[in-house]
């Protein structure tokens, strides 16, 4: 076994660790609420749980997503058991059954707080509802995904210029604001909802092999590569007007590694050799640049950057999880070392700086390793999916580069 592989087997078992004793423990025990049955819509940086809150889509279709692919990871029933209490109080609250769609927000009783329809969280039900099929072999599952997608399809779609709009009202009409929030630019395309798009038509042609979807999600992947992606310097511009062009001057570090092995991914889901071919160099470029642009000294990710400066120096959670992914990725594409190095470094920050007490991390801490008090542990943006994400895809990665010598894999782990 060479070092590659004892590294391999080391991330392997901590990051499952992590997910089974830490991260998952925490949103079984401390963010469900057994009273509605459902999840609480904010907890506090020092774990006080906000019981009237609102209950945001994303949140509520990542936590399904969470626990329905960490069932499928492990096999624990435990985490079946949530994922069906995630997809009973989201398939019944949340859908919009007289108009169609997912509501945006509901407010602590299950009301409609907020009924606009934002592509990005009608993608992340339909990521959310795919992957709960695939645990659960629930057929009205797999129906709300495909009726979600046809609904982006015929609304939110762009025929004459390609590409989809943020968002339309509760009965799919125009808006004013199109904001996925309050820091973002008011532009009709974003990189980001494009993203969790591609995410959610890959996650769902893997289980739906729909030929309009095959060719919705070749589509995405074009466009991310010849519209989102930068020429001149690497990283996803992040807001376009109607006619793709660039909105906004800086970039994400996050979004740039996270994007390269989602858009790994969907080619490998799509299956086009040409294709697979042009996003894995791609990706191991893009990895490269977030390599030697964004990453400190201590392993960990910066937020943002501009013109090759770093302009934003705090380190986010999700970065530093999505980098440990595309790290991996880009290592088992180029077989270059520096790549796995980069993802153990990025989780030995994680363990040293991002652990909250509560077994969930923080939502960011600064350039002195100083948590952020005034954000949330849990809510609307602050959830499991990109971490628990990480172990899972680790622990997928893992395997699979062990696939033909099954029994030195199960010898490590337990040793």
């Amino acid at each position: 076994m060479d070092a590659s592989e004892k590294l391999l087997l080391s991330l392997y078992k901590e990051l499952k660790s992590e997910m089974t004793e830490n991260i998952l423990p925490f949103w079984m025990n401390q963010a469900y609420d057994v009273k509605t049955g459902s999840f609480f819509g904010q907890i506090l940086h020092d774990e006080t749980v906000v019981d009237v809150s609102t209950k945001g889509a994303v949140l509520n279709a990542r936590i399904l997503w969470t626990f329905s692919a960490a069932y499928n990871e492990t096999g624990e029933t435990v985490y079946l058991e949530f994922a069906e209490k995630a997809y009973q109080y989201f398939s019944t609250h949340f859908i919009d059954y007289q108009n169609g769609g997912v509501y945006w927000a509901l407010n602590a009783d299950g009301s409609i707080s907020n009924g606009r329809k934002q592509i990005y969280a009608q993608a992340f039900a339909i990521y959310a509802f795919a992957e709960y099929y695939l645990a659960s072999g629930e057929q009205d599952a797999i129906l709300l995904a495909s009726e979600l997608y046809g609904f982006i399809e015929k609304y939110a779609f762009d025929p004459e210029r390609n590409g989809y709009i943020e968002a339309l009202s509760c009965e799919w009409e125009a808006l004013e604001d199109l904001r996925l929030s309050e820091k973002d630019a008011n532009e009709p395309k974003s990189m980001n909802t494009h993203l969790h798009i591609l995410e959610a038509y890959t996650k769902l042609f893997e289980v739906w092999k729909d030929d309009d979807l095959g060719t919705s999600l070749h589509n995405l992947i074009q466009i991310h590569t010849d519209k989102i992606l930068s020429a001149q310097n690497g990283h996803f511009n992040l807001f376009f007007d109607m006619d793709w062009n660039p909105k906004s001057k800086h970039y994400s570090f996050g979004h740039d590694i996270e994007g390269a092995w989602l858009l790994t991914e969907a080619a490998r889901v799509l299956g086009v050799k040409a294709v697979t071919e042009k996003v894995e160099h791609l990706a191991v470029k893009m990895a490269g640049i977030t390599l030697r642009e964004g990453i400190a000294n201590d392993g960990s990710l910066y937020n943002e950057g501009e013109s090759a400066i770093i302009t934003d120096y705090d380190r986010h959670w999700w970065p530093q999880a999505e980098a440990i992914i595309g790290f991996v990725n880009a290592w088992e594409i180029s077989g270059n070392p520096e790549f796995l190095n980069a993802a153990s470094s990025a989780w030995q920050f994680i363990k040293s700086h991002m652990r909250h007490p509560s077994g969930e991390w923080w939502w960011l801490v600064n350039e002195r390793y100083e948590p952020d008090l005034t954000q949330d542990l849990a809510g609307a943006w602050k959830c499991p999916y990109h971490n628990t994400r990480c172990c899972i895809e680790i622990m997928k990665r893992v395997s699979r580069h062990f696939k033909s010598n099954k029994q030195e894999l199960l010898k490590s782990l337990t040793e």
